[in-house]
């Protein structure tokens, strides 16, 4: 066969490929079209389709035309393929081009010659996708402000939020955390969360973390942590397991509030409550000892009066006499006692006048010099100003006497009673005063002893008649209940503060006289200076009461660092340092005197200033402290305190 002869057989076979590859692009096209619906509505696909289609079918008429062809070769070379085919391949031919030319005419209409994907999209369906596409942007713009919307709350949150791994790594950290706490995010993420616990809040956080572990879900605790610059913090928790789909605990949520502000106003309006039903109890025993006071001076006049009548009728019978000596005697002793009783309940007759305290205290000093006993040394600090109040000068000297023969019995051993004279400024918020007062400037008589003390349940009933610590046939029990009556009458307060083998001082607060012309303490006037940033070491051994200095020396402007005894002291002095000690005087193990002594061996410059609930006069009398320290004497005002912080810091900067 000829390379003519080979020509049709290439034809064949060149046409049958194009067609089938024009019939799997129309599929191509049709399916999808179909699945989505639009081959009614999609008109530049379905034109498409034709032209495919049209193509693949032409292309077949020129396939059969060379079968033919090959099957008759010698017709085909003397009559050619014959009318019949070829003019339907040409009139095919003419309507595919027709379709292709209707095809890059819905193109060119829609502006979509070379845009990617327009061939299965009309006007209608591509306004309905970009419809689409626009809502699906506009639910996601609304998620993403959502998002940053929930985020803003979490980091702005009063509230601590933090993460944690199930093995109580940090994983997330809020501003409210950092608030709370003083880390920063980039100091604690990827630390234990143990850094702000001490001991036993390492053992509440894994208690939490086992629980969370084991399946528990959400509750709530309480605990104390400690804060970066050292102050403790209480804290309430609440916290959640964070799970996987498939319910494994991968973290944990954990939200933290600071209720260190709610526990002490709860604590203080515990101590108010309590100081409110002492007063209510202390008033209705008052009524009822007045009551029976009253009715046993009847039953006494009589008994009196008829004990004389016997003695004047039996004058010569000695024997008679003594048995009657005995019964007025007992009939004096029982009208002492409901005259105290009276006194007490502000029933007795009083004569008020101006009374000048240096003097009481002195006339007092000098009566008890004589009678105290040579085993107790007595001192009397007057008010370095003249210092006067209305009130009945038998019932001062009456205070001042039962207070300081209670002193004495509470020494056996012997010991030191200081009596004191001064002026005080309350700010009306001060707990433990009975009755309460309003703020205000007062006289203050104070009565210090170094003899056993008192536990604090004896000290909350040593004002009610009859309560008496000492032995059968010793003590009526009406002393201090009269020394309440006579301070209440006469419009004062009195505080007590007591340790159990150290000693007590009793403040006695009374309205100052307008003869005195006294002005409130200097150191109380103005606004205290803010402290900038100094660090304030506080040790101090009664926690409710630290944690009330160091939220006034905070408000302050001080960074303050707590400590509970004087070992911890000492140990946080040494590791970060401060620029004020202020620790109590008198704590167990180490006390404060010696606490200043070891600081002061590695920075000799370093201010300290001493409290105490003693006064300074007792203090300074007994060698507890040295004379001329800085002193702050309990319970103080946040004035008080701010003031003698900042006057301490700056008199040891001039004269360091």
């Amino acid at each position: 066969m000829s390379d003519r002869d080979d020509v049709p057989d290439l034809f064949l076979l060149a046409n049958l490929i194009i067609m089938v590859a024009y019939a799997a692009i129309m599929v191509s096209i049709v399916v999808p079209v179909h699945r989505a619906g639009q081959l009614g509505s999609n008109k530049l696909a379905t034109a498409t389709a034709m032209i495919f289609c049209s193509c693949a079918v032409g292309h077949g008429f020129h396939a059969v035309i060379a079968w033919r062809t090959l099957a008759a070769l010698d017709q085909v070379h003397a009559h050619g393929a014959g009318p019949g085919w070829s003019s339907a391949s040409a009139v095919w031919d003419a309507c595919t081009a027709a379709v292709g030319v209707y095809y890059w005419t819905l193109r060119r209409g829609y502006g979509v010659l070379l845009q990617k994907g327009a061939i299965y999209v009309d006007p209608w369906g591509q306004w309905r996708l970009d419809e689409a596409d626009a809502r699906e942007r506009a639910a996601r713009d609304l998620a993403d402000a959502h998002q940053a919307t929930l985020a803003t709350i979490v980091e702005d949150s009063a509230d601590a939020i933090i993460g944690l791994t199930p093995d109580g790594i940090i994983n997330a950290w809020n501003g409210g955390a950092e608030r709370i706490f003083g880390w920063t995010a980039a100091e604690v993420l990827a630390r234990p969360a143990t850094i702000f616990a001490d001991a036993a809040g390492a053992g509440q956080q894994a208690d939490m973390l086992a629980r969370m572990r084991g399946g528990e879900g959400s509750f709530s605790y309480e605990g104390r942590r400690i804060r970066k610059d050292g102050r403790p913090v209480d804290v309430a928790f609440t916290v959640t397991p964070v799970t996987d789909t498939a319910g494994e605990v991968i973290g944990v949520s954990v939200i933290a509030r600071d209720v260190s502000a709610e526990k002490e106003a709860a604590a203080r309006q515990r101590a108010v409550q309590e100081r409110s039903d002492q007063a209510k109890r202390m008033e209705s025993l008052g009524n009822l000892a007045g009551g029976v006071a009253h009715d046993f001076n009847n039953i006494l006049a009589i008994i009196a009066n008829y004990t004389d009548f016997v003695t004047d009728e039996t004058r010569e019978l000695p024997h008679v006499q003594a048995d009657l000596a005995h019964v007025r005697t007992a009939v004096d002793r029982a009208t002492s006692l409901t005259r105290q009783l009276l006194t007490f309940t502000r029933g007795d007759t009083i004569q008020l006048r101006d009374v000048d305290l240096n003097a009481a205290v002195a006339e007092v000093h000098a009566v008890l010099e004589r009678t105290i006993g040579e085993h107790i040394t007595l001192i009397a600090v007057p008010s370095p100003e003249p210092l006067c109040v209305h009130a009945d000068p038998g019932q001062l000297h009456q205070i001042l006497l039962n207070l300081a023969i209670n002193a004495r019995d509470a020494m056996p051993e012997g010991g030191t009673v200081v009596l004191e004279a001064n002026v005080a400024a309350l700010d009306g918020e001060e707990l433990n005063m009975q009755p309460p007062l309003p703020a205000g400037t007062y006289a203050r008589l104070l009565v210090s002893d170094t003899g056993e003390g008192m536990s604090p349940e004896t000290a909350a009933r040593i004002f009610e008649p009859f309560f008496t610590t000492k032995p059968r046939g010793r003590g009526t029990g009406l002393g201090l209940a009269t020394v309440y009556g006579i301070v209440a009458e006469a419009g004062g307060s009195i505080n007590v503060y007591s340790e159990l083998g150290v000693g007590t001082t009793f403040r006695i607060y009374l309205p100052i006289s307008s003869v005195s012309g006294v002005t409130p303490p200097s150191g109380r006037t103005g606004s205290p200076p803010r402290g900038d940033g100094r660090t304030v070491l506080v040790v101090e051994d009664e926690e409710a009461l630290a944690r009330i200095i160091t939220r006034i020396l905070s408000n302050g402007g001080y960074r303050v660092r707590a400590a509970s005894n004087g070992a911890e002291g000492l140990r946080i002095f040494q590791e970060h340092g401060c620029d004020l000690l202020l620790t109590d005087v008198i704590m167990p193990e180490m006390t404060g005197p010696k606490l200043a002594e070891l600081t002061r061996r590695e920075r000799p410059d370093l201010p300290v200033l001493f409290m105490s609930g003693y006064s300074n006069g007792l203090l300074g009398t007994t060698h507890v402290l040295d004379e001329g320290i800085a002193f702050l004497e309990k319970p103080f005002t946040s004035g008080d305190l701010l003031h003698k912080v900042f006057t301490t810091m700056a008199h040891d900067i001039c004269h360091g």
